[in-house]
């Protein structure tokens, strides 16, 4: 091996067991929580609250909402790839004459401070 690479500082979620195990708490997670929705008893609101799995299905409907919604304003949000660079050169223009460039590149330019 490299000795980078062996220098390289390791993550926790650099080594894929790391992230099986991860994967296997967050589903184990899930499955406790469907098995409590048969034992918990809510205190609702609105009949369809009853529904099983409404929770879930809400949340994943929502996001869904909210994926198309940004999706649906990046059409009037986004800018171009070069829009700071145009904002840049709008502010700082270059100079018209190559000489004066080259002038004042052999004398150190105007920020060299002294």
């Amino acid at each position: 091996m490299d000795k980078q690479n062996d220098n390289e500082k390791q993550y926790l979620f650099d080594n894929p067991k790391n992230v099986k195990r991860l994967l296997y708490i967050v589903y184990a997670c899930c499955a406790v929580l469907v098995l409590l929705e048969f034992v918990i008893h809510r205190h609702i609101y609105h009949s369809w609250e009853e529904l099983f799995g409404f929770y879930p299905i809400y949340g994943f409907v929502g996001c869904v909402v909210l994926v198309l919604v940004a999706k649906w304003m990046r059409t009037f949000l986004m800018r171009d790839e070069d829009y700071y660079d145009k904002l840049e050169s709008k502010q700082h223009p270059k100079p018209a004459n190559k000489k004066q460039t080259e002038a004042e590149q052999a004398q150190g330019g105007h920020d060299v401070d002294a």
